[in-house]
Order: C-alpha cells, then sequence, then structure tokens
C-alpha cells in the first residue's frame, strides 16, 4: 500500500494495544495503513469501512495477506453499527477513526481534491452525490460565504464568494485550477505560505462529504460499540473536527463542568462516567515524523476508554505530550 503515510501510527497502535482474539474496527480504511499495522501487532480480527469504492479495490491485496481476519465494508463510518449490524457483529473492543482526506484521493486531480492540480471540481469521498462543482455554481452567494466562514474559518469569505459568483456568471465554474484562480485574484498571499485557496478547498470538502456530522455521529456509534476495556482512538487533522473529538470526549468521561450552586439540577446525583480519558490533552507528532511527513504537522490524537464495571475512576492514564 502505497501513496499514503499514515499519521502517529506507533501512537495508535499503542492506545488502542490490540489483543490476541480482539475485534477491531478501523473506520476510515484509506491505504490501510493502520489495518496492516493492527493485524500485524495483534492475532486479531479487524473490520475495515471506506465509503470510497477505490480504497475497498485497493485493500484487496491486504485481505489476502491476512485471510479471513480483515474484513472491508464499502459505506459511510457514520453508518458504522448498521454495516456491522449486517455483518453480524455487535460489540467491539476498539475503534480507530483518521478524520479527514486521505493522500490518495488529494494526489489524484481526477478526485478534484486539491487546488495543487488541475481537475474537475469534485471532490466526493464516496463518487455519488452532490459535488463540489455543484456546490460553488448553485449556492446563493450569502449561503456559499457562510460555507466557506463557517467549514473553512475563512475570514474573506464574502469577498470570495462575490468573485464565485461573478465568475460563474460568464461560465460554470468546473476545475479545480479555475475555482482556484479566482480565490487568488481577491485575496493577498497568507503570511504563512499556505495558499490563499486552503480554507475555501477545505470547507468544499467538508460540505460536499457533510463530514462534520458524519464524525459526530460515528463517534457516538463508536462508543456504543465498545465493549468493556475497549477503546477509541481518533486522529483529527484541524480545529473543526478536533473541537468535535474533544468535546464528545469530554462528555463521554464525566468532565463538563459541574452545575452552578443556584441550578437545580445540582441537587441530583451525576451518573458516573462510563468512559475515561487516556490523552489528558492531544498527542501530537513529533519532529521527526513532521520533517518526514509535512502533511502530520496538523494531527491531533486523542482516546477514551469505556471503564469496566469494577474498574476505579482514578486519574488519567495513557499517552500524554
Amino acid at each position: 500500500m502505497s501513496g499514503h503515510v499514515p499519521v502517529l501510527l506507533d501512537e495508535v497502535v499503542a492506545t488502542l494495544a490490540p489483543r490476541d482474539g480482539g475485534v477491531y474496527l478501523d473506520g476510515t480504511f484509506g491505504g490501510g495503513g493502520y489495518a496492516r499495522a493492527i493485524l500485524q501487532h495483534a492475532a486479531c480480527t479487524l473490520w475495515a469501512i471506506d465509503r470510497d469504492p477505490e480504497a475497498i479495490e485497493r485493500g484487496a491485496t491486504l485481505v489476502a495477506e491476512f485471510p479471513g481476519r480483515l474484513h472491508l465494508l464499502h459505506g459511510q463510518f457514520g453508518d458504522m453499527v448498521a454495516l456491522l449490524d449486517q455483518a453480524g457483529v455487535s460489540a467491539l473492543d476498539g475503534v480507530v477513526l483518521d478524520l479527514g482526506v486521505s493522500s490518495f484521493q488529494i494526489d489524484d486531480p481526477q478526485r478534484g481534491f486539491s487546488f495543487r492540480f488541475d481537475g474537475p471540481l469534485d471532490m466526493r469521498m464516496g463518487k455519488h452525490g452532490t459535488s463540489a462543482a455543484d456546490v460553488v455554481n448553485t449556492l446563493p452567494e450569502r449561503e456559499l460565504a457562510d460555507v466557506l466562514y463557517q467549514l473553512g474559518e475563512e475570514r474573506a469569505s464574502r469577498r470570495i464568494a462575490k468573485a464565485i459568483v461573478a465568475a460563474r456568471r460568464e461560465a460554470p465554474v468546473e476545475t479545480t485550477g479555475r475555482l482556484a484562480s479566482i480565490i487568488r485574484s481577491v485575496m493577498p498571499r497568507d503570511k504563512s505560505g499556505n495558499d490563499p485557496a486552503t480554507r475555501s478547498f477545505q470547507a468544499l470538502r467538508i460540505k460536499v462529504n457533510d463530514e462534520l456530522r458524519q464524525i459526530e455521529d460515528a463517534l457516538a456509534q463508536a462508543v456504543s460499540l465498545l465493549a468493556p476495556g475497549g477503546k477509541l482512538v481518533v486522529v483529527a487533522f484541524h480545529s473543526l473536527e478536533d473541537r468535535i473529538v474533544k468535546r464528545f470526549m469530554s462528555e463521554a468521561a464525566g468532565r463538563t463542568g459541574a452545575p452552578s450552586r443556584h441550578d437545580p439540577g445540582g441537587l441530583f446525583l451525576r451518573e458516573a462516567p462510563r468512559f475515561r480519558l487516556l490523552t489528558s490533552r492531544a498527542v501530537r507528532p513529533g519532529a521527526a515524523e513532521t520533517d518526514a511527513n509535512p502533511r502530520s504537522r496538523s494531527a491531533r490524537l486523542r482516546a477514551l476508554e469505556r471503564l469496566t464495571p469494577s474498574a476505579p475512576l482514578g486519574h488519567d492514564k495513557g499517552l500524554n505530550p
């Protein structure tokens, strides 16, 4: 499996701690990097999901390498309960989610994810439904600006949306190259060195693939599937993803603030948390990894463990930078 470098691989495997006979899920199979490492670490069974049919096709080689142990499911990780139920799986010893887009998708101009190559403005991970071209050519200007601001955290969203709408009056915006050119024409060069189109392309990708809702659904379903002692390990790559993961795990571990003394709810006993944080703060790649793989720089790993009924609620444990 070439073309994709799994990020924080050693940390993911160490936190998941696969055991012989365990049953695990890789919710974002991609290039199979995590899957291979998990299967090599322990004589376990691994189910893997990917919405991209090309990822499922690529995975056939790895399935043959681990006969009877690796099982691929085509679908969205936000539907993991239904997908696993159809396969007769109702409980897991661990779940790994690597959020965002894979290098296979970014580096293929025909998939339309990157402004670095000119290709069709697509961005659909599952190759069906509304494309990025549909979004930029049909959304009203205000709605388009909202997408760029909310999902890309682009402060110049209104200026960019106005330029896109003006350009599409002349001709539909159908390629990544033209969209990037439109954005660059109204944006100064970023002092950080990032391309001015970066945040807008991120926003459109998230919108097209409904990524934030998928993440919320996947987190809730993952913890519902965990057996006692089971772990959820998530690697996020930008602030929107990481905020969702951090909030979800903090709430699941009972790390929400105590109610005000003036709040009547404070009179009732709070339910003991059923989960424990394994990372008191996000684990980040070291210098060696970021030097070797610059795409890993923004990665953040967070993890959660389902408590066994007799487990103490003691202090966090696990990987902490």
